[in-house]
Order: C-alpha cells, then structure tokens, then sequence
C-alpha cells in the first residue's frame, strides 16, 4: 500500500475516533453539565427534552465510526475493495454531516471543522492514492 493511501487509513481511524467520541456525548453523557456547555444547552431541562433526537444522532455517528474503522481493518486484511467502499463512504458521511452542521450557523463553525477535517484528509488521501498506485 503506498504512503498516501497509509496516511489516508490513519485518519480514517482517527476520524472514526473523533465521531466514537461525539457518539459518548451525544448518547451517553448528553445530559451532564460539561457536555451541556459544549453543545450550547441554556439548561438541564433544554437537555432532557433533547436527549432522545441526540441519542439517536449519537448512534449515526457511532456507525459511521464503525464503518471507517472496519474499512481500514478489510483493507489491512486483504480485502481493499470492499475496505475502501466502506472508509470512502462512512468518510464522505462524515464529511457531509460536517458541511451541513456548518451550513447552520456560525457558531457550528468549529464543531464543523473539527467533525470533518479528518474524513476530508482520508478523502483527499484516498483519491490522491489512488491516482498514483496505477
């Protein structure tokens, strides 16, 4: 596997990582006071009338983690066609999510940024790779 389509693998691990992460918020931690403050909750009761649209958000975000994690680990076991579909597709997901999440305000801005700048590098990478392995 050539460098690009490594470095490409890496950070669809870690963009995996990153949305495991906002999966334990969204579905797990939703109502505690820290995580209140990151997503910009007034209140304990703005979070518990929110809790079951972010649960459920919180899964989405757990498979497309799962997706991208799985992808790298077909590819690393020889199975790259199939590997790469999934790390492209649950990346492209993220990166989607990422554009729309910025496309809602300002203030999602940096939460946009940091939900898809990884999945844009695997994509870039990935496309990059691919260009030079042939």
């Amino acid at each position: 596997m050539s460098v690009l389509l490594v470095i490409s693998s890496v950070c669809a691990v870690l963009a995996g990582l990153v949305h495991v992460y906002i999966f334990f918020l969204e579905s797990v931690a939703w109502t505690s006071p820290r995580v209140r403050r990151i997503f910009g909750m007034a209140s304990d009761a703005e979070a518990r009338a929110t809790r079951a649209l972010a649960f459920n958000q919180g899964f989405y975000n757990l498979f497309l983690a799962i997706g991208a994690v799985l992808g790298v680990l077909f590819v690393v076991t020889g199975s790259a066609a199939s590997g790469w579909t999934l790390i492209v597709f649950s990346t492209a997901s993220m990166l989607g999510a990422a554009v729309i999440l910025a496309g809602t305000g300002r203030r999602y801005l940096n939460s946009a940024f940091v939900q898809g700048s990884l999945p844009l590098i695997t994509l870039l990478f990935a496309f990059l790779g691919s260009l030079f392995a042939n």
